[in-house]
């Protein structure tokens, strides 16, 4: 047997940070969005175990994690022991998510051979199962699984489908020069002291999915973690600028960055602000969300 899941990247429409709980974790209230940009896990039946991976060319792939210390190795390990079967199979995966930019394309992953090996190995997991494996893989996985639109709370696992009557346009600029979470999230401490225990619902945001209101949203967009990220890397700062110039309805980083998107409100308009962009950077991405979750496109 031979099957494929695609998995989409996740933008982050709101992103509100609490205070560190107890145990490390801040608590959360994002909105996430999937788009329409997807990494493809492919895999097929073995008497072992691999895991590959070829990713588009202007990605860089020593940032890839290797086999062995893959979020999709984890994801098995895990399913394997779920049902107490043996863990095997050959896997490859075709990255076209950009790699720790923000966009949950581990996670994307993850949920994929969640997908992809539940159906290889006929193990009939539930829902609700995968969804409670997705989240001890990583806060991202369980929405890579739901797609849409939906609100993510606790530290972002619990995850509930919001309405959303648009089709929005999104320019995306990944940076060659990552950012690392943990110091993203140390800074966002040190600039906000005052951080809510929870922090409060994006309301007028949810208002403007529901209402398919492109103006609205763009005026909704919030990152908790953008200031950290623009203190560390003003050059993000200026990118935003830019892309707002020329044409944006807005700009932010989406999650702990280096990633920034940019609303719009037609095709057109995506791609003359990516014209513009693309002249002093060169990966600039145009898709649409929001788009399915992780899902089966071929089985043989």
């Amino acid at each position: 047997m031979t099957l494929t899941v695609r998995a989409p990247a996740k933008i982050n429409l709101h992103l509100g940070v609490g205070a560190p709980r107890e145990d490390g974790f801040h608590p959360l209230t994002s909105v996430y969005q999937a788009v329409g940009l997807y990494d493809d896990l492919t895999v097929r039946d073995s008497d072992g175990w691999s895991v590959d991976v070829t990713v588009a060319d202007w990605m860089d792939r020593d940032h890839v994690p290797l086999a062995g210390d893959n979020i999709v190795d984890r994801a098995a390990a895990l399913l394997a022991a779920h049902h107490g079967t043996a863990m095997l199979g050959d896997v490859h995966i075709e990255k076209a998510i950009p790699v720790a930019g923000g966009m949950a394309g581990g996670s994307a992953d993850a949920a994929a051979a969640l997908v992809a090996l539940d159906r290889l190995w006929e193990a009939g997991t539930s829902d609700d199962d995968l969804l409670a494996l997705a989240a001890q893989l990583g806060s991202d996985v369980p929405f890579a699984l739901v797609g849409g639109s939906a609100l993510g709370t606790g530290r972002g696992e619990i995850v509930q489908p919001v309405e959303d009557a648009g089709t929005w346009w999104w320019v995306l600029v990944p940076s060659p020069i990552g950012l690392s979470t943990p110091e993203i999230y140390r800074h966002f401490d040190r600039l906000s002291p005052e951080a809510p225990s929870t922090p409060p619902m994006p309301e007028e945001l949810l208002a403007a999915l529901a209402n398919g209101d492109a103006d609205a949203l763009a005026a909704a967009l919030h990152n908790d973690l953008q200031p950290a990220a623009l203190d560390l890397r003003p050059d993000l700062a200026r990118l935003i600028e830019a892309g707002e110039a020329a044409g944006a309805l807005r700009g932010v980083v989406t999650g702990s960055g280096p990633t920034c998107v940019f609303l719009h409100d037609s095709a057109d308009a995506a791609r003359a602000t990516a014209g513009e962009l693309g002249a002093k950077h060169d990966v600039v991405l145009v898709t649409n969300g929001a788009v399915a979750g992780a899902h089966t496109v071929s089985y043989v």
